[in-house]
């Protein structure tokens, strides 16, 4: 069976990088490509580098135009899903590359984004330790999925393991993440022009601001949550110090995570914790002890690495993770989940290989 696919946002990056994935996928036939300002012109005149896909032009984003698709991807700003998705009752599946269906809390979503709140959806990190199982378990035939924020799904795949297993402490979480600009989409912001950028970092949403932050905790929640309790999963007691800067790269986030080691926890068993969470999983990846990896090594691909060290002298776990932020960190993350979704190999499309040098 062919899929008929339409996607939302495609003049911008998170967009493009949907398509460029599932221009590849032998099960779908991307059929509609939508903006909002950059309706009318040909997607190639803002993607120059799909050229398979030069044929297609950016129609108007409207819930009438999504309708009618087996699969719509929603790459908008966030706030602004929530009103195409309540229109897309009849559709089969939607995936939002949005915040607005990722938050399960009012009061963060309140504080944190403002505006209307929507429903959770389900969550779209599949190799998530949750209550003593994985986050794909729940998107096997799901109608409805939030593609995770990729910030915040790379630290929650960085110590998930860890408060999963009991062998670190939550209540004292600090992760530092040097991020590529790509992140924050392709509008025109001062901040973001290469003047402003090339050759200095910049720390940014300092002292808990983050939007994040919430996604974190609640992604962390899951984990703690034992599978005799799954819905147990209350944020109390995680707390999270998170500072991302601003680096001259257009892709990637090489996030250093740390966190206290329980007590009584063993070397063994930290490590293994890691091991058992990851040792199965093809685009999660724990390198040998003494090995960290470099965004460059995950360039363009649908890979998390991640190197882990146990600091005794400080008491701590100390986890560095690379992802591609457009690739693992937003579309690889969705079209994995897709296709679990659908039933389909949950690897179609996607590849572990980085574009090297």
């Amino acid at each position: 069976m062919t899929y008929s696919v339409a996607v939302s946002g495609a003049s911008g990056y998170a967009g493009g990088e949907i398509l460029r994935i599932l221009a590849a996928h032998p099960d779908v036939e991307i059929r509609t490509v939508t903006a909002h300002s950059n309706a009318g012109q040909p997607l190639i005149q803002h993607q120059p580098h799909l050229r398979s896909l030069a044929h297609l032009t950016l129609a108007e984003t409207s819930p009438e135009v999504l309708a009618g698709h087996d699969i719509v991807f929603l790459a908008l700003p966030h706030g602004q899903s929530g009103q195409y998705t309540d229109a897309l009752g009849d559709t089969p599946l939607v995936i939002d590359a949005g915040a607005d269906h990722r938050l399960e809390s009012v009061a963060d979503w309140d504080r944190f984004y403002g505006g209307d709140f929507h429903e959770p959806w389900v969550y779209g990190v599949p190799e998530l330790p949750v209550a003593g199982a994985k986050q794909r378990d729940r998107l096997v035939g799901a109608s409805r999925i939030a593609a995770p924020g990729c910030n915040a799904s790379t630290v929650s795949l960085s110590l998930a393991p860890g408060v999963a297993a009991g062998v670190i402490d939550p209540s004292d979480i600090v992760t530092v993440l040097a991020v590529g600009p790509s992140g924050a989409g392709k509008s025109l912001k001062t901040n973001l022009l290469a003047a402003e950028i090339l050759g200095t970092a910049n720390p940014y949403a300092v002292g808990g601001s983050h939007r994040h932050i919430p996604e974190i905790r609640q992604a962390l929640a899951a984990a703690r949550a034992s599978a005799a309790a799954p819905d147990s999963t209350a944020d109390e007691g995680i707390r999270v110090s998170f500072t991302p800067v601003l680096v001259p790269m257009s892709r990637g986030i090489l996030a250093t995570s740390t966190a206290p080691i329980a007590p009584g926890a063993t070397d063994d068993e930290i490590r293994g914790a890691w091991e058992s969470a990851y040792g199965d999983e093809t685009f999660v990846q724990l390198l040998p002890a003494g090995q960290f990896p470099r965004t460059a090594d995950v360039l363009g691909a649908n890979t998390a690495l991640m190197g882990l060290a146990i600091d005794r002298a400080a008491n701590r776990v100390v986890v560095v993770t690379a992802v591609d932020n457009l690739v693992k960190g937003t579309a690889g993350a969705a079209v994995q989940s897709m296709n679990i979704a659908l039933g389909l190999a949950e690897g179609t499309a996607l590849t572990v290989n980085g574009v090297a040098p």
